[in-house]
């Protein structure tokens, strides 16, 4: 996978981030603390090294959405960029926040389980009950 130069922010702009590395992966994930979290019915995820993430600008508020999750979002326009585990080397970044949201593409389907019955994407991308097999919640 070829390294990435990739910024993003959040609807106002006061909180702004820089990507430089190379992705791990990127997947919808179904889950009901995704959803409830954003108000939508999925989540476009693309996991990082965190070392490979940086904020240039402003200070993000953070939520711990779960015992192992935490969640962060611009404390002016309350746009969700970042969901980490504290206790991994990872972050998650959402791709709509991206400049380029189409700079990459989702590989798979997460927490399928979950999946609001009204709401299906239009694709053969692998999909996954619950974490996937090489996640843990």
């Amino acid at each position: 996978m070829a390294s990435t130069n990739l910024e993003g922010g959040c609807l106002c702009g006061a909180l702004r981030y820089r990507l430089n590395g190379k992705r791990i992966d990127a997947g919808y994930c179904h889950c009901r603390l995704c959803q409830r979290s954003s108000g939508a019915p999925v989540m476009a995820w693309a996991t990082f090294a965190a070392a490979d993430f940086s904020y240039t600008q402003g200070t993000p508020a953070v939520y711990r959405s779960s015992a192992n999750g935490l969640r962060e979002f611009c404390p002016v326009c309350g746009t969700q960029l970042i969901f980490r585990r504290p206790s991994e080397t990872t972050v998650d970044v959402t791709m709509a926040s991206l400049d380029e949201a189409t700079a990459i593409a989702p590989e798979y389907h997460i927490w399928t389980a979950s999946r609001i019955a009204w709401f299906d994407t239009l694709d053969d991308l692998p999909r996954h009950a619950d974490a996937g097999p090489d996640e843990s919640v």
